[in-house]
């Protein structure tokens, strides 16, 4: 644990946040069928301060098509988990991982002008 002396009451701050075991093998399990389907081809994860992020690429150059996000602040409000499109939207919010990753099952993503 780490002193954050930005913090209103002085209390320790854990380290950074990240995904655990079981949450990444749910969304490498999304991974892998997308990758199957021809839609995906990379992936990026970062554990940040207040977030944890899986990105989904589907070239290695190219920006994230997709990001995980997973906000522990938000846990009690709307929900800790999020699906991110490309254009910064939120496709979907929720409080289960399983519920949320959903949003990819069956169906393809258009852009709508």
């Amino acid at each position: 644990m780490s002193f954050d002396a930005n913090s209103p009451d002085g209390q320790a701050q854990a380290g950074p946040v990240f995904f655990d075991r079981r949450e990444l093998d749910q969304m490498l399990r999304v991974y892998g069928r997308m990758v199957a389907a021809g839609e995906w081809r990379d992936y990026a994860m970062a554990g940040q301060k207040d977030f944890a992020e899986f990105a989904v690429f589907r070239r290695s150059g190219d920006a994230p098509v997709y990001r995980i996000e997973k906000r522990p602040a938000l846990r009690l409000k709307q929900g800790q988990w999020a699906v991110i499109g490309e254009g910064g939207h939120v496709l979907k919010r929720g409080r289960d991982l399983d519920q949320v990753l959903r949003v990819f099952d069956g169906r393809r993503f258009t852009v709508v002008e």
